[in-house]
């Protein structure tokens, strides 16, 4: 199993950007000297539930600020972004990092309607834009000049500049919050990246994942292959004892999942608009919002026995996100370090 780290810092306040982003810097270094394999990088807007917002920018600064760990979205959301300039930002990324870039790609957010109305986006349209902008990226990564007459793009390419480092392309990989994205990305033959789910239900996906990958005809030997190549997420934090870790990792993760959802309830107040229905009043959290399911704390012993169960699935790599809501950079870091150091070698 690989083991990466999911940079995905809250800034609680605009007075707090600049700190949390400097912080996230240093964060991304001290992972990169721990030896962990991939920085993972998320994209969300105008709340400050991800401080730096931009992950293509901010791979780039990883590039140089990193030598070894691979540089990872998940995910870039792909109906904001024009896939022409996209792909000539991977491609400077993939020069910069030396081809150490993982171009992780999605529709983009399910839950926040303000990203796509700051950029003047129909949310409804973010599946269809997300599947033109990316089979265009792939056509302008072979560096041959060509026109597109699609739905939301007309274009016409004398060739991208510049060639990408990677050939024929930088690596892909597309994220499915849902089982229907899971089985339509296995139906293609391909990895996927799941989001926070429980431990039933991500053994579950994974098995219905080779399960499809045997009805589209691959062969044992390749569907180890792809399922080496999937990821799943789940926040983690370590601490020397079980008390510590209750006591640091679950006020931090509550505070950050009412962080998360602050700006969406305000504006499904003053709008009335949302993407999906607004959960009751007193309803019980969704898997990726619940402490049971979503966060893994403890000592060093505890945290490794958590996560058997996702070494079990046979999963290739765990996107962990270490620090969570208005935790310290102190308390990550030495969290991050732990996990390296007693976890890691436990699994």
């Amino acid at each position: 199993m690989k083991f990466s780290n999911f940079l995905f810092p809250s800034s609680m306040s605009p007075d707090d950007d600049g700190r949390v982003i400097s912080e996230t810097l240093d964060e991304a270094r001290l992972t990169d000297a721990l030896g962990y394999d991939t920085i993972w990088l998320a994209e969300h807007h105008f709340d400050g539930i991800c401080a730096y917002v931009d992950p293509i920018s901010f791979a780039a600064a990883l590039a140089t600020a990193t030598t070894h760990a691979r540089i990872g979205f998940a995910v870039a959301q792909m109906a904001l972004h024009h896939p022409i300039r996209f792909a000539e930002q991977v491609a400077l990324i993939d020069h910069l990092s030396k081809g150490r870039l993982i171009v992780g790609l999605g529709r983009g957010t399910a839950y926040n309607i303000y990203d796509y109305q700051g950029y003047g986006i129909d949310h409804t349209e973010a599946q269809a834009r997300f599947e033109e902008a990316e089979a265009i990226m792939l056509e302008a990564w072979k560096g041959e000049r060509f026109d597109h007459h699609g739905k939301f793009f007309d274009l016409k390419l004398p060739a991208l500049r510049p060639s990408t480092y990677t050939k024929p392309h930088p690596y892909v990989i597309r994220a499915a919050a849902t089982e229907h994205g899971m089985l339509d990305i296995a139906r293609r033959g391909n990895p996927f990246m799941m989001n926070v789910q429980s431990n039933a239900v991500t053994a579950q996906r994974m098995n219905l994942y080779r399960q499809t990958l045997r009805e589209i005809g691959l062969n044992e030997a390749a569907i180890a292959a792809r399922v080496d190549e999937c990821w799943v997420w789940r926040n983690v934090f370590v601490a020397e004892t079980d008390a510590e870790a209750e006591r640091i990792a679950v006020p931090a993760f509550v505070a950050m999942h009412e962080h998360r959802v602050e700006m969406r309830n305000r504006v499904y107040q003053e709008q009335g608009a949302s993407i999906l229905p607004m959960p009751p009043a007193g309803a019980a959290p969704p898997a990726h919002a619940s402490v049971e399911h979503a966060l893994v704390h403890g000592s060093p012993a505890t945290v490794a026995e958590k996560l058997s169960a996702l070494k079990a699935t046979g999963v290739g790599g765990l996107i962990i996100q270490f620090r969570l809501g208005p935790m310290s950079y102190e308390q990550t870091a030495n969290s991050l370090t732990l996990f390296r150091e007693k976890v890691i070698p436990a699994l």
